[in-house]
């Protein structure tokens, strides 16, 4: 019985590494999908940016990056392709894609995975598929509260310089009516 037993855990681990070695054959990927705006906001343009990078050892071929989670009824498609098609990605490097969409919209969204087909070899008859990575849950502002925080609020201050002034500017023609009065008795004192 015992003996039964070492020999089928004997028999797993040699199918399984001899599963591993033809899985290790071919190219590998792994995506990486980034949001690289601070600031998320309506009417802004968000920057999406796909990393591709192939840890196998043969190169990647027809590879296609398709992500349909940007809704055109929430998200305006302004440069770069939603889906995009690499023709070859050499072996231990990585190649990129950037596209840029903008919300049209605030409010929660849910940035989801993207989905990647590719060839392992040349002679592979089936294509692999994988999923890139998900940036998560995110929340776009809208414009008029993005403005208010970071806009150099021009009228704002031009406003505050028009009301602050007529405070500062009767002290001071009092001030000078003053001294000016003083200044014609003094030298009107001076010539006597």
């Amino acid at each position: 019985m015992k003996l039964q037993f070492i020999l089928c855990v004997a028999a797993a681990v040699l199918m399984a590494a001899c599963g591993e070695e033809e899985e290790n054959e071919g190219a590998r990927l792994l995506v990486a999908k980034h949001v690289h705006n601070k600031y998320l906001v309506e009417n802004m343009d968000v920057i999406v940016k796909y990393t591709v990078y192939n840890t196998g050892s043969a190169a990647a071929l027809e590879v296609e990056i398709t992500d349909n989670s940007f809704d055109p009824d929430n998200f305006a498609h302004v440069s770069g392709e939603l889906s995009a098609r690499i023709d070859r990605v050499p072996p231990n490097t990585n190649v990129t894609h950037t596209v840029v969409v903008r919300p049209r919209k605030p409010g929660y969204f849910n940035f989801t995975s993207a989905e990647v087909l590719y060839r392992r070899k040349d002679d592979a008859p089936r294509l692999q598929v994988a999923a890139s990575s998900e940036p998560g849950l995110a929340f776009f502002t809208s414009y008029k509260e993005y403005d208010k925080k970071f806009s150099s609020h021009v009228i704002d201050w031009a406003a505050f310089a028009v009301m602050t002034l007529p405070s500062l500017a009767i002290p001071f023609a009092l001030w000078f009516s003053s001294k000016r009065k003083y200044e014609k008795l003094s030298k009107s004192t001076k010539r006597h």
